[in-house]
């Protein structure tokens, strides 16, 4: 990408694309163009099809998605399906139709089998059965970069997917029941400090085993990819490291200070019981990450101190 070139961050509130703005401004790129969902509905096809023939972008990051944890995605199915196929879609295609130079769609790990063979290749998706509790989510991830791959062999675009582990850092959601794991730990922790607290309970038994990338290094693989990555195959994204809930628990409330007692309430779910992503084609490609998980915890406890109040957009 040419350091003037038009590009457009879908989702640049949330917490992948506000990092990617943050690396394309930290490498030098200045024509970014951004729009809140109050200037510009995903979901509205008229609406984003106006967007591109007005704007005509050259490079296109997909970062934005409806998102949330295992009970935010388990209740509210036909949500999640609908609002990402809408918006992922609406985007792809506009992109198309207006020859956008190359497109990143990005996705998540949960597009994999819930029992996939660890670490996890690229090449296993649609082997065996989804995670029944984000199913909905990951369908609607794996139209999207199945779009793109089809966009690919049937027009020649340049449209790639990039499928991140679990992610962390600022701008995260730390909403109390509609979060993930990492960020709705802190944010339990944090309360439970402030309130003197003498125990937290936490879902399931601590046993699932699970990998955590900082967005910042994420951002940086999505500019890396972009520049110098083409193909069909989705590329991972992670640390190649995992931990157990247990583990992260205890880690979490180390950071934040909690001295209480950890509780496992065991009739709530696990969820998937295993989940690392082999990255060795990121790898291979020449690119690592930099922010081990403790000091990750620590800029994203103190990203959450500034902003106590963030909750889900």
């Amino acid at each position: 990408m040419d350091k003037n070139a038009k590009i457009y961050v879908a989702g640049h509130r949330g917490m992948v694309g506000s990092a990617i703005v943050r690396e394309l401004k930290r490498q030098g790129y200045t024509n970014i163009v951004i729009r809140t969902h109050r200037e510009l509905d995903l979901t509205d096809q008229l609406s984003v099809d106006r967007f591109f023939a007005k704007e005509q972008p050259e490079y296109v990051f997909l970062a934005a998605a409806k998102v949330g944890g295992i009970i935010a995605n388990s209740s509210a199915l036909a949500d999640f399906m609908y609002e990402n196929m809408m918006l992922e879609m609406n985007v792809i295609h506009a992109a198309w139709r207006n020859r956008c130079k190359k497109l990143e769609f990005l996705g998540s790990s949960c597009i994999y089998p819930r029992l996939a063979p660890q670490p996890i290749p690229e090449s296993c998706l649609l082997t065996s059965a989804l995670e029944p509790t984000n199913e909905a989510y990951a369908l609607a991830k794996i139209s999207g970069l199945k779009y793109c791959e089809y966009l690919n062999r049937q027009y020649g675009t340049d449209y790639i997917s990039v499928m991140p582990t679990n992610l962390y850092g600022p701008n995260d959601n730390y909403h109390p029941t509609h979060s993930h794991v990492l960020p709705a730990l802190i944010r339990r922790f944090h309360e439970a400090k402030r309130s003197g607290a003498r125990s937290v309970t936490c879902w399931g038994d601590g046993t699932p085993l699970r990998e955590f990338l900082y967005v910042d290094d994420l951002a940086n693989l999505c500019v890396f990819l972009m520049n110098s990555y083409s193909g069909n195959e989705t590329v991972n994204a992670g640390t190649g490291k995992e931990v157990t809930i247990k583990e992260l628990t205890e880690l979490v409330a180390n950071v934040v200070g909690y001295e209480g007692t950890i509780e496992w309430d065991t009739t709530k779910p696990n969820g998937t019981p295993r989940k690392l992503l082999d990255i060795s084609k990121a790898t291979a490609l020449g690119w690592t990450y930099k922010t081990e998980l403790e000091e990750g915890i620590r800029l994203s406890y103190e990203d959450f101190r500034n902003n106590p109040m963030r909750v889900e957009r």
